[in-house]
C-alpha cells in the first residue's frame, strides 16, 4: 500500500522544490518514487567534499534531511500541513572521494504530528555510507 496523499507521485513532480534551494546548490536530485520510499542522489564534487577529499559529513546530512522532509510533506495533505524537520542524526560508515551517492528514505513512523525516517545512504557500488534518522514535525498550516 502507497504512503503518498496524491496517488501516482513521481520524481519528475519532486524535483521543482529544489530550485533555489541548498539541494539544488549541492547537485541533488529526486530519481525514484516506490510505494513506501524516495529516492536521490548527490554528486561527490567541490560542491559536497571537505578539505580530505571525502564526501562532507554535512552533505550526506543534508540529503537526508531533503529526502525525509520532501518525503513527509508528499505524505499529508500539503493544503492543510507543512512538514519541518525537527531531529536529525547520521552516523558517517565509510568515505566516499567521486560519483554518486544515493538515498534512501523510508518511514518507520507515520503519525498525526510527527513522522520519523530511516535514511541510507549508499556508494555506487552499493557500500552503505551513512545511516540516518529523521524525526519530522507536521504542523497545521
Amino acid at each position: 500500500m502507497s504512503i503518498w496523499f496524491e496517488p501516482g507521485l513521481t520524481a519528475a513532480q519532486l524535483q521543482p522544490l529544489s530550485e533555489n534551494t541548498m539541494g539544488q546548490h549541492l547537485g541533488m536530485e529526486f530519481i525514484e518514487v516506490g510505494e513506501d520510499f524516495l529516492k536521490g542522489r548527490m554528486p561527490v564534487d567541490h560542491r559536497t567534499r571537505q578539505p580530505y577529499g571525502l564526501l562532507h559529513g554535512g552533505a550526506s546530512v543534508a540529503l537526508a534531511e531533503t529526502l525525509g522532509s520532501v518525503a513527509s510533506a508528499f505524505v499529508v495533505d500539503r493544503s492543510q500541513y507543512s512538514a519541518v524537520g525537527l531531529e536529525i542524526n547520521a552516523n558517517h560508515l565509510r568515505g566516499v572521494r567521486e560519483g554518486f551517492v544515493t538515498g534512501i528514505a523510508r518511514p518507520l513512523h507515520l503519525g498525526k504530528t510527527t513522522h520519523v525516517w530511516d535514511i541510507r545512504i549508499y556508494d555506487e557500488k552499493e557500500k552503505l555510507v551513512c545511516v540516518s534518522r529523521l524525526t519530522v514535525a507536521i504542523i497545521k498550516k
